[in-house]
């Protein structure tokens, strides 16, 4: 059966695993490699299942970990130009690193691969698609808005990874963030708000999806609570109910469940 598991979410890591038969693998390495591995053996996920690492972007959160396990474990690693532009930049590349461009789609055997551009302030960010034969997989975080991009790319997934970054007023009354950092978060090229993330959701779940995970919560601007009843209210007040058109979880920083789809 088909797997899905946030092993670390949030803006402390963020590495999600996905199985479907004999072939896994990871969007990003946002943890050291010492933790992936760990938390892989704490779920007895075998790591030589993994194919490859896609990475999203290049913000630390997302890429710590790459070099280290992508080289220990020898799994190419599959991002956009800019990407590994960015990841270069930072250091977070060497030439032991099997760095692959993304193509249109990537076959994995057990699962297909697409990408969509995303808007957020880096080179150039994307989200993916995974095709699991009879069910599509979608991933799709650090975004500040749903592009028609975005939505072409999503719509008619069955399970969705997607961003529920932070509570607007929480973040407005956020002493602790400067306003530019403020501005940054709520623009088009920041991250999602939990709002926002309850309006895709209705789109998603209108359109066939069954399983949204909610992830990439900010740990200064959310509650789990917020982000789940934010979602939660919208989709209720749209006739949708829990547990019979869809199920709803909310990723932790780590210590997340396998989900059997």
């Amino acid at each position: 059966m088909p797997k899905i598991c946030n092993l670390f979410s949030g803006s402390s890591g963020n590495c999600v695993y996905i199985e479907n038969g004999d072939t896994a693998l990871l969007v990003d390495a946002g943890v050291s490699a010492k933790r992936i591995s760990q938390a892989l053996l704490e779920r007895n996920l075998d790591y030589s299942k993994i194919k490859a690492i896609f990475v999203t972007h290049e913000h630390i959160d997302h890429v710590s970990g790459v070099r280290v396990f992508s080289c220990k474990h020898k799994i190419p690693v599959y991002a956009t130009a800019g990407t590994f532009k960015g990841m270069e930049e930072k250091g977070y590349l060497n030439e032991k690193v099997d760095c692959k461009s993304l193509e249109d789609e990537i076959d994995l055997k057990n699962i297909g691969v697409k990408h969509f551009a995303t808007s957020h302030d880096t080179y150039e960010s994307c989200g993916y698609t995974f095709d699991l034969g009879n069910q599509k997989i979608a991933v799709c975080t650090d975004l500040g808005i749903i592009t028609q991009e975005v939505d072409n790319a999503i719509l008619g997934s069955s399970a969705v990874v997607l961003e529920s970054n932070h509570d607007i007023k929480m973040l407005q009354n956020n002493s602790k963030y400067t306003f530019p950092l403020k501005r940054r978060i709520l623009s088009s090229i920041g991250h999602l708000s939990n709002t926002s993330c309850a309006d895709e959701a209705v789109k998603l779940i209108e359109s066939g999806a069954k399983r949204i995970i909610l992830a990439h919560l900010s740990k200064e601007n959310n509650l789990p609570v917020l982000a789940r009843e934010t979602t939660e209210s919208l989709l209720k007040m749209r006739g949708m109910i829990s547990g019979e058109d869809y199920l709803l979880s909310v990723a932790s920083p780590q210590d997340n469940d396998i989900i059997i789809l």
